[in-house]
């Protein structure tokens, strides 16, 4: 009986009992399957359908199914060819999306573990500008960074997860404070473990699920935000993002409502998708959750 117990303990793993968690959960597989297939779109698309999405094809404003051995989903305003747009403007899209969420995983976890980790004077500092930046018009300030610098997908992206990161940085902080008084850190502590061991090495690998779910969900924000942006005219001319294909036909939309629907369709999908993981990661790592 005792090795029975022994052999259970040893093969019990949590990551493994989350995946299994998430694999149940039917609404989060849906959306892993629906972003794969995205990922597929983007990445996959330019090689099946290699037509250049600049390059005037045809008729402006074709409907789609009109020709579809020319254009298989019509023409935009000037007659680039859609499908080619919105395979072009899936990896742009996407790009903006993890780097905002990178960018504001990266300060809202540098800014939240010094935070948390320290406590007085640090923590009080941390915070006050934190909460400055919390305070400000998120799209007014992006769009100011944008404004100042040129528009391209890296200063655009840069300007995301500056105007983002708080959230993160609280949710960091919270996350530090409950583990750092905590017996394994004490003993790490009492074994001449320095700061930075601690904090990278020991807090923050265990503070990761909740972070983890919180930078997912982040990418949606951050395709919806640059979304915004191109549909305000502040997206990188020389580019096409989903967002832009948008704005750039917001004056045909009753007119020609497929060069807005369908690359709004694809955002929706997209985010939709990221939700969706993000909510399954949610309950897998959470085991209030996993319980119910």
């Amino acid at each position: 009986m005792a090795d029975l117990t022994v052999t259970t303990t040893h093969n019990f793993s949590p990551g493994r009992e989350a995946w299994r968690m998430f694999v149940r959960n039917k609404a989060a597989v849906f959306g892993l399957i629906l972003f794969v297939s995205v990922l597929l779109f983007a990445f996959v698309g330019p090689f099946l359908y290699d037509v250049d999405p600049f390059k005037i094809v045809w008729r402006p404003l074709t409907i789609p199914g009109t020709d579809t051995d020319r254009v298989p989903v019509g023409t935009d305003y000037l007659g680039r060819d859609m499908l080619a747009g919105l395979i072009d403007g899936a990896d742009s899209t996407l790009y903006v999306g993890a780097t905002a969420a990178a960018i504001t995983v990266f300060i809202g976890i540098l800014v939240g573990a010094m935070a948390g980790y320290y406590g007085g004077m640090v923590d009080n500092i941390l915070m006050r500008v934190t909460e400055f930046f919390q305070v400000l018009p998120p799209l007014l300030f992006a769009m100011v960074i944008v404004a100042l610098f040129s528009p391209s997908l890296l200063i655009i992206s840069l300007a995301i997860g500056v105007v983002s990161w708080p959230a993160m940085a609280r949710l960091t902080r919270a996350e530090f404070l409950k583990i750092k008084n905590l017996e394994y850190v004490k003993a790490e502590r009492a074994m001449g473990a320095n700061d930075t061991q601690i904090i990278w090495k020991v807090i923050l690998p265990n503070a990761l699920p909740p972070l983890i779910v919180n930078a997912t969900l982040i990418v949606g924000v951050a395709i919806l935000f640059e979304a915004g942006l191109s549909f305000l005219g502040l997206g990188d001319p020389n580019v096409i993002t989903w967002g832009s294909m948008i704005g750039g036909h917001r004056q045909y939309i009753l007119d020609a409502w497929w060069s807005v629907a369908l690359p709004g369709l694809f955002i929706f999908a997209t985010v939709l998708s990221i939700s969706l993981i993000g909510d399954g990661l949610n309950v897998a790592f959470n085991p209030k959750l996993r319980d119910r």
